[in-house]
Protein backbone atom coordinates (compact mmCIF):
# COMPACT_ATOMS: atom_id res chain seq x y z
CA UNK A 1 0.00 0.00 0.00
CA UNK A 2 1.59 3.21 -1.27
CA UNK A 3 1.55 6.03 1.27
CA UNK A 4 1.51 8.90 -0.20
CA UNK A 5 -0.99 9.99 -3.59
CA UNK A 6 0.64 10.11 -6.68
CA UNK A 7 0.02 12.07 -10.05
CA UNK A 8 -1.17 8.90 -12.28
CA UNK A 9 -4.38 7.56 -10.67
CA UNK A 10 -6.43 10.75 -11.35
CA UNK A 11 -4.36 11.50 -14.99
CA UNK A 12 -5.26 7.57 -15.41
CA UNK A 13 -8.77 8.14 -14.91
CA UNK A 14 -9.30 11.35 -17.19
CA UNK A 15 -7.49 9.13 -19.50
CA UNK A 16 -9.46 6.34 -19.75
CA UNK A 17 -12.59 8.56 -19.68
CA UNK A 18 -10.99 10.43 -22.70
CA UNK A 19 -9.74 7.18 -24.55
CA UNK A 20 -13.57 5.22 -23.45
CA UNK A 21 -15.25 8.18 -25.32
CA UNK A 22 -12.89 8.20 -27.98
CA UNK A 23 -13.31 4.72 -28.53
CA UNK A 24 -17.43 4.95 -28.14
CA UNK A 25 -17.57 7.79 -30.58
CA UNK A 26 -15.89 5.76 -33.15
CA UNK A 27 -17.52 2.85 -32.54
CA UNK A 28 -20.43 4.74 -33.30
CA UNK A 29 -19.59 6.34 -36.44
CA UNK A 30 -18.69 2.54 -37.92
CA UNK A 31 -22.42 1.22 -36.60
CA UNK A 32 -23.47 3.44 -40.02
CA UNK A 33 -21.58 0.97 -41.87
CA UNK A 34 -22.27 -2.07 -39.47
CA UNK A 35 -25.66 -1.73 -39.33
CA UNK A 36 -26.21 -2.51 -43.15
CA UNK A 37 -24.80 -5.46 -42.91
CA UNK A 38 -26.65 -9.13 -41.48
CA UNK A 39 -27.96 -9.98 -38.35
CA UNK A 40 -25.20 -12.27 -37.43
CA UNK A 41 -22.90 -10.49 -38.66
CA UNK A 42 -23.47 -7.27 -36.60
CA UNK A 43 -23.76 -9.33 -33.50
CA UNK A 44 -20.58 -10.90 -33.86
CA UNK A 45 -18.83 -7.18 -34.82
CA UNK A 46 -20.74 -5.47 -31.65
CA UNK A 47 -19.58 -8.44 -29.59
CA UNK A 48 -15.97 -8.26 -30.52
CA UNK A 49 -16.36 -4.24 -29.96
CA UNK A 50 -17.97 -4.67 -26.74
CA UNK A 51 -15.29 -6.27 -25.09
CA UNK A 52 -12.27 -4.99 -26.80
CA UNK A 53 -11.77 -1.92 -24.65
CA UNK A 54 -10.91 -4.63 -21.98
CA UNK A 55 -7.58 -6.01 -23.51
CA UNK A 56 -5.60 -3.04 -22.22
CA UNK A 57 -6.95 -2.70 -18.92
CA UNK A 58 -5.31 -4.14 -16.58
CA UNK A 59 -2.21 -3.09 -18.01
CA UNK A 60 -3.42 0.39 -17.63
CA UNK A 61 -4.98 -0.25 -14.20
CA UNK A 62 -1.26 -1.47 -12.84
CA UNK A 63 0.66 1.40 -14.76
CA UNK A 64 -1.49 3.71 -12.38
CA UNK A 65 -0.88 1.57 -9.23
CA UNK A 66 2.64 1.05 -9.76
CA UNK A 67 3.92 3.15 -12.36
CA UNK A 68 5.21 -0.21 -13.81
CA UNK A 69 3.69 -0.98 -17.54
CA UNK A 70 2.71 -4.38 -17.11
Amino acid sequence: MRDKPTWRIPAGILALLTALTVYALAVMWASQWIGGMHVAFQTAIYLVLGVAWLLPLRNFLIWMETGRWG
